[in-house]
């Protein structure tokens, strides 16, 4: 397992490598990884659907509790299933669809290390690794969305969706570690085991509005919806990839994931299922008011994913089936649309809509089974959509608030229902139009993808038995029950459901029949949606640039004092509120130890920094430090710390000769600054130096717990075999910390050597 998860990285690494090796052959050689992993997991499905979970456990960090668990139930088999199944189908479309382009590698790199990501999200076991594997399908998505980085539009959505979903994440993670404390574990499972038991923890409140902040970025929920419409900035290839099986429907798999523990909580059932509601009906109104075929495709997945969201939100049984049907239905559908869509621009360079006509002819087979993918989108029956759809509706009439919501899943309906006439019938009937390029048909590579997607969807639809075992286990996994089996049928008879998904129908093609007329009156409205909230993300960056140049021209302005300054200020007053509220005054000082030796190297300390402050001569003050630098080497001896001395030697004597060399380069002693200044300088020398010796005092006197402390005296020989503790802490128990210094030194030694070979002039 541990290797499934991981092997789309490690395949990502040797892309470069096998393209030079076979060339345009690759893609379809890279397309064997996702293929054989969906076989992989569909080994899984009789043991997950018949005897339950499987657990699979390799120790990550185990001091801090956190493992590379990975759990597989039915719900995580679902998205494992689809991400490497669509997986297969997106790597082979991007080779056709990039074909003969040198950057092809750059994005197939990117595709398998996002695969990779997303399965290490629906796998992890470890709240904490999956955190990780969350983040990682950010970075990779922002690299896939800013594909084309030549363009700016690219650029800021790339940028725009990472700063988005990266906000989230940064609340999802305070989350994490919210209810890790507050179940004292991060493993999931253990969770669930725990129930809503958690929810009587104070801290839950605060727990839950932050995991909801973390997914409700992540599946664009309103009022972050804006960023995934934008992320079409990225190759169709891409697109398909993102709303059908993977980063959008993480959000959705984390609140699905969690609703055993959050069930019953009143807040979580409100908030979910409010903004899944106002994100439906809002990506339907956006949808269907686009005349891009990406943009039509994107807003119905801000629509899918608000309907997921307020169907776990309403959390009864029926609403929790409706989920996991839609969910599948939803992926099938809308990958083949994608992917159909993308085949259309790449064979006539034209998306627009208005643009598009008469098809049928020259692309025959794009025209029937993206029609297929479109009746299902629509929810029309015999597809799987439409059990999605119908089920949908009978979860929503399982909620409190069945009544609103059901009018306005109905509004949503119909809206959709004009989308798939507009994206099925516009581009292929009608009038052949000119397009920028002669349309024809696609080659095998780019219809292979829509094709089988759509025709999955009809199978199902006809013998929706064939998902019912993995829907149950997937229910069951959300819902926390031990449901036998849920009806996954085409037909339930006459009822309510029926009768709406009719009329969204009926009302949905009476709708896109008047399209056309109605164009022009909503394109008048259009420029209302720019008060929304992407117009508040644009007016917070731009404020947050401004705010980082004041600051910067404040404090990096190019004066080593006022930094010096700053940040000696600001440790002042930061210790000293904490001495003042949290520790407080413990020592006192005996002098009765003081000997002749210590007095004299103090006075000589004493000394040289006043002559080193008040000399006029730069040799002077320049063998003065060198004299405060020998006299703390003394008093390192007098303490027993050779080694420390020694350094202190070295290091001084470099420092002196190295200023020795440079004195002639710098300039003379001047008095650039006035009398105020100067007093302000050494009164913030003289705090600073209060406070040192107030805070070493303070902490010599200080009863702190001795078992850090007496391990390593105790333990420094046996196990590290050495006696000088300091030593010993820096190249054993601190190991990688020292590393980062040394790698922080070696970065500086190499910044300052390619500044000395840099010409005069530059």
């Amino acid at each position: 397992m541990l290797f499934a998860v991981l092997s789309g990285f490690i395949l990502a690494a040797f892309v470069p490598w096998l393209f030079r090796r076979f060339g345009e052959l690759t893609s379809k050689l890279l397309a064997i990884l996702p293929a054989a992993l969906f076989a992989y997991f569909l080994t899984f499905l009789p043991s997950v659907t018949e005897q339950g979970p499987q657990l699979l456990t390799y120790d990550w960090v185990p001091s801090l509790g956190i493992s590379l668990n990975f759990w597989l139930d039915g719900l995580s088999l679902l998205f494992a299933l689809l991400i490497s199944g669509i997986g297969f189908f997106v790597v082979v479309y991007a080779g056709s669809y990039l074909a003969g382009k040198a950057d092809q590698r750059k994005l197939l790199m990117y595709l398998l290390a996002f695969m990779a990501a997303m399965l290490g999200v629906v796998l992890s076991s470890n709240l904490m690794a999956m955190f990780v594997f969350w983040e990682l399908t950010s970075i990779t998505s922002y690299m896939l969305i800013g594909y084309y980085h030549e363009k700016e539009s690219s650029r800021r959505s790339a940028l725009q969706g990472l700063i988005v979903t990266v906000g989230g994440g940064l609340a999802l993670l305070a989350g994490i570690i919210m209810l890790g404390m507050i179940a004292g574990t991060y493993e999931i499972r253990e969770i669930l085991a725990q129930g809503s038991a958690l929810q009587a923890h104070p801290l839950f409140g605060a727990t839950m509005f932050a995991i909801i902040l973390g997914a409700f970025t992540k599946s664009a929920q309103f009022p972050f919806h804006f960023w995934l419409p934008n992320a079409m900035a990225a190759p169709t290839p891409v697109s398909s990839y993102l709303h059908s099986a993977t980063m959008v429907k993480a959000g959705v798999y984390l609140m699905a994931r969690l609703q055993p523990t959050m069930a019953g909580n009143e807040t979580w059932m409100m908030v979910l299922t409010g903004f899944g509601a106002v994100t439906m009906l809002l990506g339907a109104v956006m949808a269907v008011t686009s005349t891009d075929l990406k943009k039509i495709l994107a807003y119905s997945t801000v629509m899918a994913l608000g309907t997921l969201t307020m169907l776990v939100g309403i959390g009864t049984e029926a609403a929790l089936v409706a989920a996991i049907v839609f969910l599948l239905g939803h992926a099938l559908y809308k990958g083949a649309l994608f992917m159909a869509a993308g085949t259309i621009d790449h064979e006539t360079g034209t998306k627009d809509v208005r643009e598009l006509g008469g098809l049928r002819k020259a692309m025959p087979y794009t025209a029937a089974f993206m029609s297929l993918a479109a009746l299902a989108l629509a929810g029309v029956p015999p597809f799987f959509g439409f059990i999605g759809k119908e089920m949908m509706l009978a979860g929503v009439l399982s909620s409190p608030w069945a009544a609103l919501i059901a009018f306005m899943a109905l509004l949503t309906s119909i809206f959709i229902v004009a989308c798939a006439c507009l994206i099925a019938i516009k581009p292929f009937w009608g009038n052949l139009k000119e397009t920028p390029k002669v349309a024809h048909e696609a080659p095998l590579g780019l219809r292979l993808g829509f094709t089988i997607l759509a025709t999955i969807g009809l199978i199902f639809g006809l013998i929706p038995s064939l998902v019912t075992p993995l829907v149950t286990s997937a229910v069951n996994a959300i819902s926390g029950g031990t449901i036998e089996s849920v009806d996954v049928s085409l037909w339930h008879g006459i009822n309510l459901p029926l009768m709406i998904s009719v009329t969204a129908l009926v009302l949905g093609y009476l709708l896109f029949k008047k399209w056309d007329s109605l164009g022009s009156k909503v394109s008048h409205a259009k420029p209302l949606l720019g008060y929304g909230p992407e117009r508040g993300y644009d007016i917070f960056m731009d404020n947050l640039v401004k705010f980082a140049k004041w600051s910067t021209v404040k404090l990096q302005n190019g004066y080593m004092g006022n930094y010096i300054l700053t940040i000696f200020i600001t440790t002042i007053a930061l210790v000293g509120y904490a001495m003042f509220t949290k520790v407080g005054f413990h020592w006192e000082v005996d002098f009765s130890d003081v000997t002749i030796k210590d007095l004299g190297v103090s006075i000589l300390i004493l000394a040289v920094i006043t002559y080193a402050c008040t000399t006029p001569l730069r040799l002077g003050s320049v063998a003065a430090i060198g004299a405060l630098g020998f006299s703390m080497a003394l008093i390192y001896v007098f303490f027993s710390a050779p080694d420390l001395a020694i350094t202190q030697v070295l290091i001084e004597t470099l420092t002196v000769i190295m200023l020795v060399l440079v004195l002639f380069k710098l300039p003379k002693f001047q008095k650039l600054s006035s009398s105020d200044t100067r007093w302000r300088d050494c009164a913030v020398a003289i705090m600073f130096g209060v406070m040192m010796a107030t805070l070493l005092l303070t902490a010599v006197n200080f009863a702190m717990p001795g078992g850090i402390s007496d391990y390593l005296i105790e333990n420094s020989y046996p196990i590290a075999k050495g006696r000088n503790i300091v030593n010993v802490i820096l190249v054993d128990y601190r190991a990688l910390d020292t590393l980062g210094e040394i790698f922080v030194l070696s970065l500086a030694a190499i910044g300052v050597t390619a500044m000395l070979r840099t010409k005069k002039e530059q």
